[in-house]
C-alpha cells in the first residue's frame, strides 16, 4: 500500500466518510444509489484488501462462498460502483443493495432484507488499518454478503431471517434472531474435508478475521445452544458455531428463521442452553 495513506490523519477520514455518507442521508427507499466518486487512497485501499483476501480465500474460504463470489464478479483493481454491484445482483437472485449513510438498526436492516434489499455503506474503512475494522464498510458488505447474495441458497436465508425479525414484536425475539444472524450469516463456518471453511460476511470480507478464525473453539451449530452465548461485534469471536455442510446450516438456521414466533422464542429462552454441545 501507498506510503502516502500515512498520511491521512483521522479528521481527513472523518471529514471524507461524513461526505461519502451524506450522499445517501435522507434518501427515499426507492432512490437510486449515488455515485461515488473515490480518491486514489481508496482505490488504494481496495485493491490492498483485495489482493490480500484472494490468497486467504483460496484456502480458507468455503466452496459455496467461493462460487458465489466469482458470480458477482466484483472488480479487484479499483472501488465498484454499489449501483453497478446493486444490478449484477439483482440479476442473479434479485436481491439489490439500498445505500445507507451507516449502519442501520437490525430491525430496519431486517426489514429490508424481507423484500430483498440489503442496506450498504459506501465508505471504506480507515487506510491506516485496512485488514481489520470493527464496523461494517463497503468491503465488508460488498465482498462479505454481496459475495454470497448470488446464492440462491443465501438469499433465501437472508429473506428468511428478514422475515423472521418483521414477524416478531418482542425486543428479546429480535434479539434472538439477531444472534442467530451473527453466529450463522456474519461468523459462520462450515467443515469441508476435515477443513473448517469460512462463509460468514465477517469472516471472509477480513484478512485479520481469516487469520485468527481457526484459534476459536469449534461447536457444532444448535438454536437452543445459542441462549447463553454473548458475543462483541468489535472484536475477533472466541467461540464459533459450524455446519457440516450448508444442507444443514438450511435445516437448522432457516428453518428456525421460517417457524419462530414470539412464543417460541420466549420458550426458547427459557428452556436454557442445550447440554449436547
Amino acid at each position: 500500500m501507498s506510503r502516502s495513506l500515512d498520511s491521512i490523519t483521522d479528521a481527513a477520514y472523518e471529514r471524507r466518510r461524513g461526505e461519502i455518507s451524506a450522499l445517501s442521508a435522507g434518501l427515499p427507499p426507492e432512490a437510486s444509489v449515488p455515485v461515488v466518486e473515490y480518491t486514489d487512497w481508496e482505490h488504494d485501499v481496495w485493491r490492498t484488501v483485495r489482493a490480500e483476501l484472494a490468497g486467504r480465500h483460496r484456502t480458507c474460504a468455503a466452496a459455496e462462498y467461493l462460487d458465489s463470489v466469482e458470480q458477482l464478479a466484483v472488480p479487484v483493481d479499483h472501488v465498484p460502483q454499489l449501483r453497478d454491484v446493486s444490478s449484477r445482483l439483482a440479476s442473479i437472485s434479485g436481491f439489490r443493495f439500498r445505500a445507507a449513510p451507516a449502519l442501520v438498526p437490525f430491525p430496519e436492516f431486517c426489514g429490508g432484507l424481507a423484500k430483498s434489499v440489503f442496506h450498504s455503506t459506501q465508505y471504506l474503512r480507515h487506510p491506516r488499518s485496512p485488514f481489520y475494522t470493527e464496523e461494517p464498510d463497503l468491503l465488508h458488505d460488498v465482498v462479505g454478503h454481496g459475495g454470497v447474495l448470488t446464492s440462491k441458497r443465501f438469499a433465501r436465508l437472508y429473506r428468511l431471517a428478514g422475515e423472521a425479525a418483521v414477524r416478531v414484536r418482542r425486543a428479546e425475539s429480535v434479539q434472538f434472531i439477531s444472534k442467530v444472524f451473527w453466529f450463522t450469516l456474519e461468523c459462520g463456518v462450515v467443515r469441508e474435508r476435515g477443513m473448517h471453511k469460512a462463509y460468514g460476511a465477517t469472516l471472509v470480507s477480513s484478512c485479520g478475521e481469516l487469520d485468527q478464525f481457526r484459534a476459536a473453539e469449534f461447536r457444532p451449530l444448535d438454536i437452543k445452544g445459542l441462549v447463553d452465548i454473548g458475543y462483541d461485534i468489535s472484536t475477533y469471536q472466541p467461540i464459533l458455531f459450524e455446519v457440516s455442510s450448508m444442507d444443514q446450516l438450511e435445516d437448522t438456521a432457516g428453518t428456525f428463521w421460517n417457524e419462530c414466533d414470539d412464543d417460541s422464542i420466549a420458550a426458547l429462552l427459557r428452556s436454557g442452553p442445550s447440554r449436547s454441545g
